[in-house]
């Protein structure tokens, strides 16, 4: 069984403008650091884990070739930051909003192309008995270091470039190196799941139910939700993560409170489920998610997540520290953010050397603090 070993994933991506869609003032009220998409990463290796112990052997192979693997050493060369001196790990998960191959057909909304949605920095301190999670807003400007794409041309270095456009014009080896050119810390693993597969869980597991506390009416998303319970089937739900326009302020902010909220109760509702005493719903919800999962090379078989997974067991994502890059708004175009100094630098300082974060490193001045 062959993985895939180019710097790009195997699914198709269409490049975006570099500038990204102008969005609405990142907004003053909330922090962006609270998003929970590391749980379900985390939850994720569980599942499979549970998947790859009672299906046998074919089963365990076409789960095992459904998973893709970017080759980062191969992509990105010796010209990174050193490792960790410890036994810590740190890893770049995305949550990618694709709107091509498999995802087109869940694009309620105009927008095209292939973006890094959803980006942390997940920091497993030595001992991994905890973790920390540094939420790096999409509307940040950043310097992109030059990149090779997988069809062998090079992209030009850039500065000023939208974070969340780096992954649909160059692919997820470059975003990796983009956050290791602006953190200067090295990236141990990374993982990815897009948004098709989300949809696919939420059907595997029947639906998800969420309260709101006020009508939300989205045009671009589609979601179109009164207030109150609601049980929400794969589609809906990918509107409800997507949604910002019919919530809040309009701004990103709104969006993520939303993921927040969907989180949690995607958790639980998981939790309620008797997954073990189901080994064809945990199969259906393992083929899900391995369809949708993208790692690098090293971790891009069933055995090495299951071994990595088994390493993380000490870690309780409900104590785990979600933070966000510092940011401010940018001087020039007060619709996008830069990282905030000297917060940043302390904070990926602080990773590098596999120190606790300083207090004063989490302020935010584009969120008041």
């Amino acid at each position: 069984m062959a993985h895939s070993t180019t710097p790009e994933r195997r699914r198709s991506h269409r490049a975006a403008p570099e500038s990204g869609r102008r969005g609405n003032r990142p907004g003053t009220s909330r922090k962006t650091g609270k998003r929970r998409w590391i749980r379900w990463t985390l939850l994720s290796l569980a599942v499979v884990v549970l998947a790859a112990g009672g299906t046998g052997y074919w089963a365990y192979q076409h789960l095992n070739g459904n998973i893709d693997g970017v080759d980062l050493d191969k992509a990105l060369g010796t010209d990174r930051p050193e490792k960790l001196p410890t036994s810590g790990q740190n890893i770049l998960v995305l949550g990618s909003d694709s709107r091509a191959g498999a995802n087109a057909s869940l694009n309620t909304g105009k927008v095209a192309g292939a973006r890094s949605d959803t980006a942390l920095v997940i920091h497993v301190p030595e001992g991994r008995k905890k973790a920390v999670a540094v939420s790096i807003p999409r509307d940040t400007l950043v310097t992109r270091p030059q990149c090779t794409k997988s069809d062998g041309s090079s992209v030009a270095s850039a500065k000023r470039v939208m974070f969340n456009s780096v992954y649909s014009l160059a692919g997820p080896a470059c975003v990796v190196k983009t956050v290791e050119a602006m953190s200067g810390v090295r990236m141990d693993h990374y993982m990815e799941i897009d948004f098709a597969g989300f949809k696919g869980l939420v059907d595997a597991i029947g639906g998800v139910t969420i309260t709101v506390d006020q009508d939300i009416h989205d045009s671009s998303s589609g979601l179109d939700l009164t207030a109150g319970t609601h049980k929400l089937d794969g589609t809906q739900s990918l509107q409800f993560v997507r949604t910002r326009h019919g919530i809040g302020d309009g701004s990103d902010l709104g969006r993520i409170g939303l993921q927040q909220k969907f989180m949690i109760a995607l958790l639980s509702e998981i939790k309620k489920q008797d997954l073990l005493g189901s080994p064809t719903k945990t199969y259906k919800i393992a083929n899900t998610l391995t369809s949708a999962l993208t790692t690098d090379s090293e971790l891009a078989s069933l055995t090495k997540l299951a071994s990595f997974g088994r390493s993380m067991n000490g870690i309780d994502p409900a104590t785990m520290e979600t933070i966000m890059l510092p940011v401010a708004y940018d001087k020039i175009d007060p619709n996008r953010v830069v990282a905030a100094e000297p917060q940043a630098s302390t904070l990926w300082k602080a990773l590098r050397a596999d120190k606790t974060i300083p207090e004063s490193a989490k302020k935010s001045p584009a969120t008041g603090g």
